[in-house]
């Protein structure tokens, strides 16, 4: 029997192994390599650092020898040493930085200022003002001179209240036979009738003697009542006694109305001839209804216009609204009336302005606003004079009649420009009678 023969068995999995272990060593074997161009790498950056600033140093060198060489050239050529240059040149620096300093130094100074005025303005505004309209409002007092030559008018509705109880009025008489003067003292009235929409008035009581009517006093108003104390003193001087025996006393009390004409409550009138003047007399008498005295000839009719007044702007605008009742001027009956507005300041006119003129008609209609620059320091010494005048194309315009407003007016018009003055930027509106123009007013 043949012998059998057997075969080497293989060996695939050491050749795997070796495979293997061929990577690893090609790895391995790469790895310092990796590592010398990582060391490269920083050397180089390290090197290039190490330049810059070598370089950078080089630079600053260069430019201070650079420096050095020309402000010794400079010096050379100014024929001064290198410290003398330096100092100029400190100097000129010093001087530079002090105009700057000045210049922005002056700049602060103008706004502080600016805003310092605007201070003063806001505060000028509300306080001072209405400081100085509640002086005014005092100044309303016993001795002033009523600015119309007439009493006003009744209404047609009172006349007819003949009948109808219109209160009563306590006064005081006394006589001074020395100075030939009459004291007049209003104390108080009472049971009125309410003309308001509110069931109340707004009384005061108008002074004066007859014929003449030459002085007039005005007592204040009396705010919402029907029976106000009044307690006020007016005295009419030289009154001789005989003259005093020709003459009748009369208390007219009106309902203050500031957007229509005031209306007339009643009346008392005391003839002197039957009251004994040497002992003092106090005593109540009843309101009579009013009877008509001049007639409507006499009347020059009324004007509303309205006055505002703002501080800070130094502005004073008058808005003329509308004028009726006006005298007849013309041949046909009616006027061609147009109004004059006089800004005044010791007598002398600083600005004059005039609206539209209205043709034919005793009514007119006009709201046209008119504007004066008035400072505030200035508000206190000027007039404003508001003259309603009658157009005349061929000959000179006459004068119906005007308001003086200011800080020397009286009764209704010194207390409207107080109310203005009271209340700065509001508009008041207020209706006033025109009083005669003086001769000096005739010419337009």
């Amino acid at each position: 029997m043949p012998p059998v023969k057997r075969e080497a068995p293989s060996e695939p999995a050491p050749a795997a192994a070796t495979s293997e272990n061929v990577e690893t060593q090609e790895e391995t074997s790469n790895l310092p390599q990796l590592t010398l161009k990582a060391m490269t790498s920083t050397e180089e950056a390290v090197r290039s650092e190490t330049e810059s600033e070598v370089t950078t140093e080089s630079t600053m060198k260069n430019l201070k020898d650079q420096l050095g060489t020309l402000s010794k050239d400079l010096a050379e050529e100014m024929g001064i040493p290198t410290w003398g240059l330096v100092a100029i040149l400190i100097a000129v620096g010093v001087v530079v930085l002090g105009i700057c300093f000045c210049c922005i130094r002056r700049c602060c100074r103008k706004r502080r200022s600016k805003d310092g005025k605007k201070g003063l303005k806001g505060a000028v505004d509300l306080k001072s003002v209405q400081l100085l309209g509640s002086t005014y409002k005092d100044k309303v007092q016993p001795d002033m001179e009523e600015l119309t030559d007439n009493a006003e008018e009744p209404d047609e509705a009172e006349s007819k209240q003949s009948e109808v109880k219109l209160g009563k009025l306590q006064y005081k008489l006394e006589y001074d036979f020395n100075s030939n003067s009459l004291a007049v003292t209003v104390i108080q009235a009472e049971e009125l009738p309410a003309l308001d929409m509110g069931g109340t008035s707004d009384p005061y009581v108008k002074v004066y003697l007859l014929p003449d009517k030459k002085k007039k006093f005005e007592t204040k108003v009396h705010r919402k009542t029907l029976s106000p104390v009044f307690e006020e003193t007016f005295v009419f001087k030289n009154v001789p006694y005989a003259e005093a025996m020709n003459k009748t006393l009369v208390f007219a009390i009106f309902d203050f109305d500031r957007f229509s004409k005031h209306d007339q409550i009643g009346e008392v009138k005391v003839p002197l001839c039957q009251v004994d003047l040497a002992q003092t007399i106090e005593e109540w008498r009843e309101l009579q209804s009013v009877e008509g005295e001049g007639g409507q000839d006499n009347k020059l009719g009324d004007i509303c216009f309205s006055l505002r007044y703002v501080p800070t702007a130094g502005k004073l605008t008058v808005v003329i609204l509308e004028a009726k009742n006006l005298k007849k001027m013309d041949v046909g009956g009616l006027s061609d009336p147009y109004v004059k507005i006089a800004l005044m300041q010791n007598g002398k006119r600083l600005k004059k302005k005039k609206t539209s003129i209205k043709k034919c008609t005793l009514n007119p209609y006009y709201n046209e606003s008119f504007t004066f620059e008035v400072p505030f320091e200035q508000i206190q010494k000027v007039q404003l004079v508001v003259t309603v005048v009658d157009y005349d194309r061929i000959g000179t315009s006459e004068p119906i009649g005007k308001v003086v407003l200011g800080y020397n007016a009286s009764g209704t018009e010194l207390r409207h420009w107080s109310d203005m003055l009271a209340s700065p930027r509001r508009p008041i509106a207020q209706w006033h009678t025109l009083k005669d123009p003086e001769d000096g007013d005739k010419k337009d």
